[in-house]
């Protein structure tokens, strides 16, 4: 069962997105002569399933299906696809398709809704990962497209980079064209973007601890998991990550430096979930 929590925190960030939304689909509407109600409309029609889709495909480009034969260090490709039809059987979600992808570092993340899930694994992170520990890395996806947090997060996303746009044109069509008004423009769509983001970060940090603890249920201890976590954050040290900023804030891990960095992150400190996986 999805932890209430979570789902508190989902039914609020989501009317503030779609607040955000209204706002951006009125200025839209303004800008360009259109129906408010019109726009407004395909926007609520249109919009969350073209976000969806496209988020998707952006967050799987590069990522190719996992076969049956073979395998990358000490784990066959086969025992991969066992264990996740047996938790997925487990935690009551339809058995994701499984991919994998070469991210540069050890990490794995989930796309997708229950019954149309996507888990994808690094090489990366099957090279250093022994079975129980795969098994709580793949616990911990699967639990993120059983609470459907994935969506939320792809879909606030892209509310955040259209209110951005609108606020960049909206500053650009308001004005005489200069320097000024581009640098202007370009300010008021960071700081626009920034505070969608905010309301999404609220769950984005929980929604990490939540996954951690339905995968410690899922496989009866923490300590794997614990352990993943440890050997995925070590085998990131000095290794650049080739995924996109957006694919970072699904993954299991996301390797953020820096104090503003730390503000805006889209998870918790690694040592915190250890710890939590381990009391």
């Amino acid at each position: 069962m999805t932890d209430f929590g979570l789902k508190v925190r989902m039914l609020v960030v989501g009317v503030i997105l779609f607040a955000f939304y209204v706002v951006a689909a009125t200025v839209l509407s303004a800008m360009l002569g259109l129906n408010i109600w019109l726009v407004l409309a395909a926007g609520i029609l249109v919009l969350p399933a073209f976000q969806y889709k496209f988020g998707k495909w952006m967050a799987l480009r590069g990522a190719e299906e996992m076969p049956e034969d073979g395998g990358v260090g000490g784990i066959r490709f086969s025992e991969v696809h066992r264990m996740t039809e047996s938790l997925s059987r487990d935690m009551g979600v339809e058995t994701p398709r499984l991919m994998v992808m070469e991210m540069g570092v050890p990490n794995a993340f989930a796309v997708g809704r229950k019954g149309a899930g996507v888990v994808v694994v690094s090489t990366e992170l099957m090279s250093i990962l022994d079975r129980d520990e795969l098994e709580g890395v793949v616990a911990h996806e699967i639990a993120h497209i059983k609470n459907r947090d994935v969506i939320t997060m792809v879909i606030g996303q892209s509310i955040g980079m259209l209110v951005g746009y609108v606020a960049y044109f909206a500053i650009l069509l308001g004005g005489e064209r200069n320097i000024g008004t581009y640098l202007l423009a370009i300010a008021a769509s960071s700081i626009a973007n920034m505070l969608v983001m905010i309301f999404v970060l609220a769950i984005s940090r929980y929604r990490e601890y939540v996954a951690d603890d339905d995968a410690r249920q899922a496989i009866g201890s923490g300590d794997p998991l614990a352990r993943a976590l440890e050997k995925i954050s070590k085998g990131a040290e000095g290794r650049e990550s080739t995924v996109e900023d957006s694919v970072s804030a699904l993954c299991i891990f996301n390797s953020e430096r820096g104090l503003l960095a730390s503000l805006f992150s889209t998870h918790p400190p690694t040592e915190k979930r250890i710890e939590k996986l381990r009391y």
